[in-house]
């Protein structure tokens, strides 16, 4: 099979495109285009035709005398479907403008899977839910539909679990996603009615009662497995399935069984295989096959309806973004099987920010960087090829965590104990050398060098900062501000250099990096160089001294958004702090008077269109942001469409639409206005 490349893209001196083609995961090949012009380049790539996988491709450009290659065309194919990801044809040719230089404007939503809510589900949403959610953005013109993490997070069977972040496999899918719809029908008849009565009972709830959900779902799973399972095992797509991804199916299964067996997802905790033995859980898989299939044919079900949702997707040219979290679980497939990839000793975190005084302890284990560099990032790449099966692009979240990570010594539980890690510790000497007398209460030791110390990043709140005299304040202060903000700029820009580029490289999905928090200048070098899309929030500038930012400021290779999972939603925000929301109306909106206590439809939809107006590539907002220009339809508790508190480490995450898809995807008002603000029709 040929296919034929065309691009016009007017390079500059000693600049050569070339082209990165792949079909599903396997690595892409690349080839240098030709041109005669200089403006327009073109070349040709045969393929065996022995496979109707989806091909992906991109342009890029290579400076000569450059290591470094520059992005120019990341995101036009899927984007445009034209010159996008979809089944290339043989002798096809494949044409793109040259978008980079005047990117497309992309309007998407945002929303949670379990936040799903149709006529069929089970009390949560699923990936039927999924696919109607992308049919509605298809009706209204968006082209991104961003989602939260969707791995397995089942650690203990409770509510717990509900914390999307906190997964115990970067690869497998959680069963609670999974339509039963699509899985068939029970064939006891009364079992069926059974069900039916407790689906309608859980779906009709206004918040997800994750519990009941999960034992009701993980009962018909295990009766239509006892039904079909040996039947769907013996299939060829099974077989394909379990071979392309046996490397982690079989530690999952295996982790999930005997999670279950000894009522505990702590491994160090099992009696037998605490330790994780290769020919010991092969043993086990042959000596208790048939409950290890049981999560085999579970994954092999969530991969068919996600990848199905996927297909829809691309054939529309919707982008489908997932959410890379920056951890796993401590009690995780990963941490059992490959402990030599992390700091069990270590806590991940963030310190003290607007949302939480004493920092955040997210509780995952840290990266060891420098084992995971030895084999060039394979697990990274591993779980980034995994994605790509699904996902058009995909959410870096904490994308600091690939400059440095907030580290929280084990057993120590406040954020307020952590340090920047890797990081540049200071000697005694140094300390001192500064003007700086050595006081403890102001420092922390590092953990792995016990010379060298870390300022305490709340140092200034001890009564120890406060007994020093004018000048010891003034070189203190001085120390602290180059120690948190100018020490590891070029250190940290190494250090996500080593990372970034060879994940960045690994799949054609566009990466987008969540950037918020203490950001230092090194980021935005990095995310620049390898086209990594930023995050903008205009109540979250990150220009210092500045309450709101400028929406015509953001940059074009951006995502914009309202709010997140993590904040309040616009009409949450407003109400919450008056205030500040008159300061916005006045000074941000450019509006005289009083600003209204709560915000009206039409304000909500003033802010929306602004967003949509603006710079950035992308403005994906949160389906509550949507739904806050209707007042007939939106809820009338704004505090009741919040997602998620950082600051409430065993936040219950039940948030769920109160409307049906089914409904929005009727003839209705409410998704003609929308389709006419995406459109920008007045």
């Amino acid at each position: 099979m040929q296919i034929n490349f065309k691009i016009k893209y007017r390079t500059q001196w000693g600049e050569v495109v070339w082209v990165s083609l792949s079909q599903g995961c396997e690595p892409p090949i690349r080839m240098p285009l030709s041109t005669i012009d200089g403006v327009e380049w073109t070349g040709s790539m045969e393929l065996a035709d022995t496979t109707d996988d989806v091909i992906t491709y991109r342009y890029f450009i290579e400076r000569d005398g450059h290591e470094e290659r520059i992005e120019v065309a990341t995101m036009p194919h899927i984007i445009n479907v034209k010159g996008g990801e979809w089944r290339v044809k043989s002798g096809e040719s494949i044409q793109i403008n040259d978008w980079w230089r005047d990117p497309q404007h992309v309007a998407g939503v945002a929303v949670p899977v379990f936040s799903l809510r149709s006529e069929k589900s089970q009390g949560v949403g699923d990936f039927g839910d999924l696919m109607k959610l992308v049919q509605w953005a298809e009706q209204t013109g968006m082209k991104a539909v961003q989602i939260l993490p969707i791995n397995d997070t089942t650690i203990s069977h409770s509510w717990t679990d509900s914390y999307p972040y906190n997964s115990i496999s970067v690869f497998a899918l959680h069963p609670m996603y999974l339509d039963l719809h699509q899985l068939g029908k029970l064939a006891d008849k009364a079992e069926m009615t059974k069900y039916e009565k407790e689906r309608q009972r859980v779906n009709a709830l206004p918040q997800i009662d994750y519990e009941a959900v999960n034992n009701l779902k993980r009962s018909y799973m295990r009766k239509m497995y006892e039904q079909e399972g040996a039947k769907v095992l013996k299939t060829k797509g099974f077989k394909t399935f379990y071979e392309k991804n046996k490397e982690w199916l079989q530690p999952y299964a295996a982790f999930s069984y005997l999670r279950d067996q000894y009522g505990t997802s702590q491994f160090s905790q099992w009696p037998t295989y605490s330790t994780y033995n290769a020919k010991e859980v092969e043993s086990l898989i042959s000596k208790e096959h048939h409950e290890i299939c049981y999560h085999y044919y579970i994954q092999y079900h969530l991969h068919l309806q996600l990848l199905a949702v996927a297909d829809y997707a691309r054939q529309k040219g919707i982008i489908l973004k997932g959410d890379i979290p920056i951890g796993v679980s401590t009690n995780s497939v990963e941490a059992w099987v490959e402990p030599f990839y992390f700091n069990m000793d270590g806590q991940t975190g963030a310190p003290p920010d607007a949302f939480a005084d004493d920092g955040q302890n997210w509780g995952f284990p840290t990266y060891n960087w420098d084992v995971m560099a030895r084999d060039g990032y394979r697990w990274w790449i591993r779980r980034m090829r995994n994605m790509a099966q699904y996902f058009s692009a995909y959410r870096i979240d904490h994308i600091l965590g690939f400059f440095r990570i907030w580290e929280i010594p084990v057993p120590h539980k406040s954020g307020l104990m952590g340090h920047f890690s890797p990081a540049l510790p200071m000697t005694e000497e140094e300390i001192t050398r500064q003007g700086v007398p050595f006081i403890p209460e102001l420092f922390l030791q590092d953990p792995k060098d016990p010379t060298r110390y870390h300022i305490r990043i709340s140092a200034k709140k001890e009564d120890a900062y406060k007994s020093l005299n004018l000048s010891e304040l003034l070189a203190f202060d001085r120390m602290y501000d180059d120690f948190f903000y100018s020490r590891h700029t070029q250190f940290w820009y190494d250090e996500a250099m080593k990372k970034l580029p060879a994940l960045t490289r690994s799949t054609q999905m566009i990466a987008c990096g969540e950037d918020l928090g203490m950001i230092p200048e090194c980021v935005e070098w990095v995310m620049n160089k390898l086209g990594i899309l930023s995050l903008e929030i205009q109540s979250m500038p990150k220009a210092f001294g500045v309450e709101f930012g400028n929406l015509k400021d953001n940059p074009k290779l951006s995502v914009c958004t309202i709010s997140s999972h993590d904040t309040p939603t616009l009409r949450g925000w407003w109400e919450e702090d008056y205030e500040r929301a008159q300061r916005y109306y006045t000074n941000a909106l450019h509006m005289h008077g009083d600003a209204p206590r709560q915000a009206p439809g039409w304000l909500c939809e003033h802010i929306i269109r602004q967003h949509l107006e603006c710079p950035s590539v992308f403005c994906i907002l949160t389906l509550q942001d949507w739904f806050s220009i209707d007042e007939a339809i939106r809820l009338p508790d704004a505090a009741a469409e919040r997602i998620n508190v950082p600051a409430n480490p065993r936040h219950y995450w039940r948030y769920r639409m109160h409307i049906s898809l089914e409904s929005l995807l009727q003839p209705n008002s409410f998704t003609e206005h929308v389709k006419c603000i995406v459109y920008n029709v007045n």
